[in-house]
């Protein structure tokens, strides 16, 4: 299977187009040869019609080109009329979609007034209760019936009233059918959405976009890989458009490094035709960080033909790092089983290294002048004597004429048809232009370039040189191995974006816990404003904080929920209660904390 033409050079997968409204009065279309389209999502209670309007309008005016809006109810579907009738009446038409979980005839109500339809097949026809049941053949058509009764009619009226659909699997909430077959799998989220979409072509309807959505960017890259590839399987009329996005990525310097990992590393291959990124912020800001990205795929993404014949060294349907030697760093080991180290040259350790405490967590582990390390042009032959040693690390050349990531997954190939197993140094950039990068780009670029990299298992150090402050440098190169999950030195924290669905004040809440755990190395910690991703998603974290009712708070160990309805004014010291019961909690140590 092949998720692109060329593992080396960009080339925008091909895909039919995707019409979200009347493009003559202000709706879009996606896919094709289009420009990607940015969206993002309100975060009031749909029933507040004026809210729903004036976030709306504020999204728009920062470039926002699809907004959606949850529907959990009928009520709240039927409420979209007004809202759609007050934008239209102010002059706005941007396309709005409405966001369905577990209600088909929200779907059904909400299909009369809005452009386009999110479901998630995982809940649209399916409960949810991580039930172990074990189907024959015969009882999963069955399933499969039962799924084509609820999802037709909904394809049929969408048909009838020209409006389109995203079939959008959530890694955290694909149905007990699909877990019981494919597992908590990226094959099974595609499984879950090429179900779907053979029900839509079964009826002639084709204006559908997917969704593969994980809070995880290395599951995320994968899924889309994995649905790209299978979806050229089924042939040539399957080329569906893709919205990219990492859910539940987070806030601040956290939320856009998990982001840019995952979709930017897929922008970068040519996928993705709309995107959002999901941050536990106001929306606005969102538009920011997607304009941002979209501005440095032309720089990251190569455009120069490569050899053909020379096979790429990971899977990229598969996540597993690269088996390299052991070497020194002086400090510290690298390679080997040893986890992934972050260099800094000379003059950002002289700057840092007076304000390091003795215990911090944050501190170089190599200096880039002290290294025995290879450089090589990866767009030359490269022969067997260059490489002195198993020991010896090798990265790319500073002034070579690639990006950084089809670069370094070259020279990874070339290492891989010597058969040498050398440790690799990742660089987040191989020159400097005359102008300094601002701290958001850098940040993007870094994150993209070694994010995706990391996430194709190549890599065992890295060097960030795109941020120009020392000590800024030193924390964006663990914040990226972190969010890349190559290694835990801070809490980790899965937190939604806010919706109408959302329980409680996400911004507020999630300050409010990390102001208590932000101290916890190496515990996952899931903040979810309701409960239709925050079981699934909470598979991977240790301990869940989840909106059960209004003021009501559930708290989970893992995907299982341990506490109920716990008042929202004490959820917090209860969910630290809840973390020492579990031997997970150290106290702060007083200069830390300072």
């Amino acid at each position: 299977m092949k998720h692109r033409p060329s593992p080396w050079t960009f080339s925008r997968r091909a895909t039919r187009e995707v019409a979200v409204g009347d493009p003559s009065r202000g709706g879009v279309v996606i896919g094709g040869s289009r420009p990607v389209v940015k969206q993002s999502m309100i975060t009031c209670d749909t029933m507040d019609t004026a809210a729903c309007v004036r976030q709306t309008l504020d999204l728009v005016a920062v470039g926002c080109q699809i907004v959606r809006i949850t529907a959990p109810t009928v009520k709240d579907a039927a409420n979209l009329e007004h809202i759609v009738r007050e934008l239209r009446a102010v002059g706005c038409h941007v396309p709005i979609v409405a966001d369905i979980h577990f209600k088909p005839d929200a779907a059904m109500e909400a299909v009369k007034w809005v452009e386009k339809v999110r479901v998630n097949p995982g809940n649209y026809a399916d409960s949810k209760k991580f039930a172990v049941k074990e189907y024959t053949d015969d009882a999963y058509v069955d399933e499969l019936r039962r799924i084509e009764e609820k999802f037709t009619p909904l394809v049929l009226e969408a048909k009838r009233l020209g409006r389109a659909l995203r079939i959008g699997t959530n890694h955290g909430s694909l149905s007990d059918r699909i877990m019981n077959r494919y597992g908590d799998s990226p094959l099974g989220m595609v499984e879950s959405a090429l179900e779907f979409a053979r029900i839509a072509r079964k009826n002639g309807f084709h204006d559908f976009v997917f969704s593969m959505k994980s809070s995880n960017p290395k599951v995320m890259i994968e899924c889309y890989r994995l649905l790209v590839a299978r979806l050229d399987q089924e042939g040539p009329d399957w080329n569906y458009p893709l919205h990219l996005g990492v859910t539940e990525a987070g806030e601040g310097e956290d939320g856009r490094i998990k982001s840019a990992i995952g979709i930017g590393s897929l922008l970068g291959d040519g996928i993705g035709d709309t995107l959002r990124v999901s941050l536990t912020e106001d929306s606005p800001r969102e538009i920011a960080v997607c304009d941002d990205l979209l501005s440095q795929i032309p720089t990251l993404a190569n455009l120069r033909p490569l050899d053909p014949e020379l096979q790429h060294s990971y899977d990229p349907f598969h996540y597993e790092r690269r088996v390299s030697s052991e070497t020194d760093l002086g400090a510290v080991k690298a390679g080997g089983e040893q986890t992934v180290r972050v260099v800094v040259t000379r003059a950002t350790f002289d700057k840092v290294a007076p304000r390091i405490l003795p215990k911090a967590d944050v501190k170089p582990e190599g200096i880039l002048e002290d290294l025995n390390l290879l450089e090589l042009d990866p767009t030359q032959p490269v022969a067997p004597e260059q490489i002195n040693c198993r020991t010896q690390m090798v990265t790319v050349a500073d002034g070579v004429d690639l990006p950084p990531i089809a670069a370094f997954r070259l020279l990874a190939a070339h290492l891989r048809r010597l058969g040498r197993d050398n440790p690799i140094l990742l660089k987040d950039c191989l020159g400097f232009g005359p102008d300094v990068l601002t701290p958001e780009i850098a940040l993007l670029r870094a994150s993209v370039n070694l994010g995706a990299l990391l996430a194709d298992g190549i890599g065992d150090a890295i060097l960030v040189r795109g941020e120009s402050g020392a000590g800024q440098s030193l924390r964006l190169a663990f914040n990226i191995l972190q969010a890349a999950g190559c290694r835990s030195f801070k809490t980790d924290y899965v937190a939604c974006p806010s919706c109408g669905r959302t329980l409680f004040d996400l911004q507020t809440v999630t300050a409010r816990i990390k102001s208590r755990t932000a101290h916890l190395k190496g515990v996952k910690i899931a903040i979810m404003g309701c409960i239709v991703n925050g079981p699934g998603e909470m598979a991977d974290a240790d301990f869940g904080y989840v909106g059960g009712a209004p003021n009501k708070i559930n708290l989970y160990v893992g995907k299982k929920p341990v506490k109920f309805n716990i008042p929202e004014v004490e959820a917090v010291e209860r969910l630290v209660d809840l973390i020492k019961e579990h031997g997970k909690w150290v106290d702060a140590e007083p200069v830390a904390a300072a």
